[in-house]
């Protein structure tokens, strides 16, 4: 990389980790803790780049954007953030910045997307958008996983755009809230969000009702996989000929539409009408590192609402994360509640949460999310969601390494607890050889436990 960068963090950990991986990469660097700093510097016409974090001592960073941009169109900045909300990744687009990244972030993602900045920032950027103050200011929509906030940058991407989108994913993951927050926060939040049902759809005229009460604003096709046939050719008719004032679609789904349109059960123009931005909206499963902030999010929530303060204790906490969640972030709240208004006291016991959760329906494997997935089509949807977190860009080499390297420790750490940490044991399980096993534990770093296994 060649360019100067500036970086503004209140943390020295990271002012230094930044700073020697931007200067090994080649880059000149400036480093501050101040937002007035960095000003000067943008000021004086100094850097090819900023990565300014968003909550600094003296100031908003987000709310320096737009300065920036007047003194120096065209300098790409990246955002970088412990605040894990939506809100934040859609402040961070609104204010045009150049890339956004929440906090704990992966160094070497970072700075591939520093490259790739150091490489357009002689390109303007687009003209400043106005944002309004009459939004939301808490969305139940609440993740630092790379799943939950690749998916905010979608949100923030598509939200003032015209394109149909089609959000899926397992009941109780959000997907209404996904789409109520893409109006929300879109230039047609002021006008009608309509949420239309099977029913509104039995007769002719249903298209032209929904087109009324919509007024040019949204309208979204709640589980569009449920409409018949006939339920299905309106709305098709519908996108086709909206009429004066055209609204923007969207649609909800918790079935697989491919294997629906394979079997007849969908039409394929109704899905390709609809599917012009298509967000997955991940099951909890997939993203249990949001399991406690997400517990403490609903937690709060009761408190404003005058119920006695809550939290967890760590072997609550450590229960939630073990369990597999069938009803996904709905099934979660519900349980939350439940537990902040039965607890005996301010933090919440271990014992307390198994009480609620064995009431709870009974857990599904993760592997294959219950529905016969296979091994090497879960890896695969994985894979393929990791590099759609790099956009344009090419995961950092050593790929093949690292994969097995995530899978290889798993397994082998299940199959020395299977058989009670015996390694020769272990090694005929496996099929490997003794001395191989003996270096993977070393080169892996497994902690080995020797116990009497009862089989």
């Amino acid at each position: 990389m060649d360019g100067t960068v500036l970086v503004a963090d209140d943390d020295r950990t990271i002012r230094t980790v930044l700073t020697q991986a931007l200067t090994r990469a080649g880059c000149k660097v400036h480093a501050t803790s101040s937002l007035t700093t960095l000003m000067r510097w943008v000021g004086e016409g100094k850097g090819d780049v900023v990565i300014s974090d968003v909550m600094m001592p003296d100031g908003n960073g987000l709310e320096m954007l737009p300065k920036i941009a007047q003194d120096r169109p065209g300098l790409p900045v990246i955002v970088i953030s412990a605040q894990n909300t939506i809100m934040t990744a859609i402040q961070a687009e609104e204010a045009e910045a150049y890339d956004y990244l929440p906090k704990p972030f992966d160094l070497p993602d970072l700075m591939k997307r520093t490259a790739r900045a150091l490489e357009s920032r002689a390109r303007m950027p687009a003209s400043a958008r106005k944002v309004e103050d009459d939004r939301p200011d808490d969305l139940p929509l609440i993740g630092r996983t790379a799943a939950m906030q690749a998916l905010y940058r979608v949100v923030a991407r598509i939200m003032n755009t015209d394109l149909p989108v089609l959000v899926t994913g397992e009941s109780g993951t959000g997907k209404s809230l996904i789409a109520r927050a893409i109006h929300d926060f879109s230039d047609r939040r002021t006008l009608p969000f309509v949420t239309v049902s099977p029913g509104d759809l039995t007769d002719l005229e249903g298209p032209a009702r929904i087109m009324a009460r919509a007024k040019g604003g949204t309208i979204i096709l709640d589980e569009v996989a449920d409409l018949d046939a006939a339920a299905q050719g309106r709305v098709v008719r519908m996108m086709d000929a909206p009429g004066d004032h055209v609204p923007r679609f969207m649609a909800t789904s918790q079935a697989r539409l491919s294997e629906r349109m394979e079997s007849g059960l969908l039409r394929e123009d109704l899905y390709y009408r609809l599917s012009g931005a298509v967000i997955e909206v991940p099951s909890l499963r997939e993203r249990v590192e949001d399991i406690p902030l997400l517990a403490e999010h609903f937690l709060a929530r009761s408190e404003r609402e005058g119920n006695p303060a809550r939290q967890l204790s760590a072997g609550a906490e450590e229960l939630m994360r073990a369990y597999s969640w069938p009803g996904n972030v709905r099934q979660l709240e519900n349980a939350v509640r439940r537990i902040g208004l039965t607890a005996r006291a301010e933090e919440i016991s271990r014992s307390e949460v198994e009480a609620i959760l064995g009431n709870q329906p009974e857990a599904q494997p993760v592997l294959g999310q219950g529905n016969g997935e296979k091994l090497a089509a879960s890896v695969q949807r994985h894979l393929k969601r990791y590099f759609d977190l790099h956009g344009n860009m090419l995961p950092p080499p050593g790929l093949h390494g690292r994969i097995l390297r995530e899978v290889e420790t798993p397994l082998i750490e299940i199959a020395l607890d299977a058989t009670g940490g015996n390694q020769a044991k272990c090694a005929d399980l496996l099929g490997i050889n003794r001395n191989t096993l003996r270096k993977k534990i070393k080169d892996l770093d497994i902690h080995v436990t020797r116990r009497r296994k009862l089989m």
